[in-house]
């Protein structure tokens, strides 16, 4: 099968789905490429009986008013999925200590909250709140980093302001910066706290997180912002992104992967296997790819540039993810913890937790769904013996299961239901080289100005996702799905403004 169309976008996650749906909306002809049978990707979703549950993605930000996804839904014209407010956004236990720090959704109490927790640290506060407004009010000017072109240019510096300016300063900063100027540096369990949070949304610590990128994911959890739970599962927000691409007249193909990418005059051959392993051939105008960047070496081979080739090899690994999928009754769920919680543990790491709502359709009534995650390195998961890897996962779940035990109380007989995915479990879900879950991670050398390109070497070859700018998370790859999107319309001399 030949086919033709103006844009061939690879991967059908949440900036996929984002993008062709904007390009399709603009009256371009668009194939949306998934290798899975459905979409979403890391944000998907499976069944196991009566119980539904989240692939990755727990949680969603931007849905406030002003947020990328609430903005791209009225753009649309399609109804923004049913979602509530998380309060807390999410609860902290440290190692040692019986009582959580809830991450209040109210900015004062939350304020108050951390004044108890951690006094004596206010200036850190203030001047991350600092940071933060201004990276909010940077964003808002929908900016393109990093700049490759005149017109990139010209974005960036239409959505600077003499507060860009003033935090441009600290482009270089980490996190554990911050915490020497404000003189908090000796606080340790200050130290533990933001090294949890932080590795949750940028894969780093606070000694190697870029200070524009944490001080504001450090306040992602309270409002005006605020992070949801979507009712139903994690899948609602790609259906919805699904009928906003099928209105527009672009088409989804689920169940092909593509396996190369190759220059075809001015354009682009793309090739790979569909339904029952059948070949297919694409030929587009433009191509925009969502997948990991680390696939495109094996996706290109030789027409990949040798110095692009080089950067891409110099970036660290993303992390890996081993995640707990079980059901207890709701009982055993304390309910002081909200919906979210992370627990300071040492083997096989720190867990992030996530449970059910009540009536959310994920679990029946009286039950929730427990889902239990900690970063890992990926590569080291392929290549074992079959014994080996069966081993080592085992000793992984029991880790798992003895932190829960620890934190919650939950006993191997109050699981309804448990089974654990390791990185080569999410490398056949995905497709993503190595099972990797998270983007580049945002050290000073890699976010903002020094990131990767969404514009790349290659004419016709434009990146989004979660390793390119903004970086992780819903709002994240969909706020660079715009930015790819306005980028590869600007180069045909066309505007993309959304519609409110």
């Amino acid at each position: 099968m030949t086919s033709r169309c103006d844009v061939a976008v690879l991967g059908g996650g949440i900036a996929g789905l984002t993008a062709a749906a904007l390009l399709a909306a603009e009256g371009l002809q668009v194939e949306l490429l998934e290798a899975h049978y459905q979409s979403g990707g890391c944000a998907g979703t499976f069944r196991r009986g009566p119980y539904v549950f989240d692939v990755g993605a727990t949680q969603v930000a931007g849905f406030e008013p002003g947020g990328i996804h609430q903005r791209l839904f009225a753009h649309f014209g399609v109804p923004l999925p049913e979602a509530s407010p998380l309060d807390p956004g999410c609860s902290v236990q440290l190692a040692g200590e019986s009582a959580a720090i809830p991450l209040w959704r109210d900015p004062e109490r939350w304020a108050q909250e951390r004044l108890r927790q951690f006094p004596g640290s206010e200036r850190f506060w203030q001047l991350c709140a600092l940071l933060h407004r201004s990276n909010w009010a940077f964003a808002a000017q929908d900016p393109v980093l990093p700049p490759r072109s005149l017109w990139d240019l010209q974005q960036l510096l239409g959505a600077l302001s003499a507060g860009t300016l003033a935090s441009g300063l600290f482009t270089t900063a980490t996190i554990a910066d911050l915490l020497v100027l404000c003189g908090c540096s000796g606080d340790q369990r200050l130290r533990r706290f933001l090294d949890l949070q932080l590795r949750l949304y940028s894969q780093e610590s606070a000694d190697r997180t870029a200070a524009l990128y944490g001080a504001t994911v450090l306040a992602m959890a309270q409002e005006p912002l605020g992070l949801w739970h979507l009712q139903g599962s994690m899948q609602r927000l790609s259906q919805a992104l699904e009928a906003a691409l099928e209105a527009a007249g672009g088409r989804l193909r689920l169940r092909h992967r593509v396996a190369s990418l190759e220059r075809h005059g001015s354009g682009w051959r793309v090739q790979g296997n569909g339904p029952a392993d059948q070949p297919f051939q694409l030929e587009a105008a433009q191509v925009v790819n969502t997948l990991p960047p680390q696939a495109l070496p094996g996706l290109l081979g030789d027409a990949l540039p040798a110095s692009y080739r080089r950067r891409l090899a110099g970036f660290p690994d993303p992390s890996g993810a081993l995640v707990l999928y079980g059901a207890v009754a709701r009982e055993r769920v304390p309910a002081l913890l909200g919906l979210h919680a992370q627990l300071e543990w040492k083997d096989p790491g720190s867990l992030f937790i996530s449970f059910s709502a009540e009536g959310d359709g994920r679990a029946p009534l009286g039950q929730a769904t427990l889902i239990a995650s900690v970063f890992t390195a990926a590569r080291p998961w392929f290549g074992l013996q079959e014994g080996d890897y069966q081993r080592r996962k085992q000793a992984a779940l029991s880790g798992i299961q003895s932190g829960l035990q620890q934190f919650l109380g939950l006993q191997p007989a109050d699981y309804l239901h448990a089974e654990l995915s390791t990185p080569r479990g999410f490398a056949g879900w995905t497709g993503r080289p190595f099972g990797f879950v998270g983007g580049l991670g945002q050290h000073p050398s890699r976010f903002g100005p020094f990131g990767l390109a969404s514009r790349t070497p290659l004419p016709g070859l434009w990146l989004c996702g979660d390793a390119i700018y903004p970086g992780e998370g819903t709002a994240g790859v969909s706020l660079s799905a715009l930015m790819a999107s306005r980028q590869l319309l600007a180069a045909q001399g066309r505007q993309l403004q959304l519609r409110t």
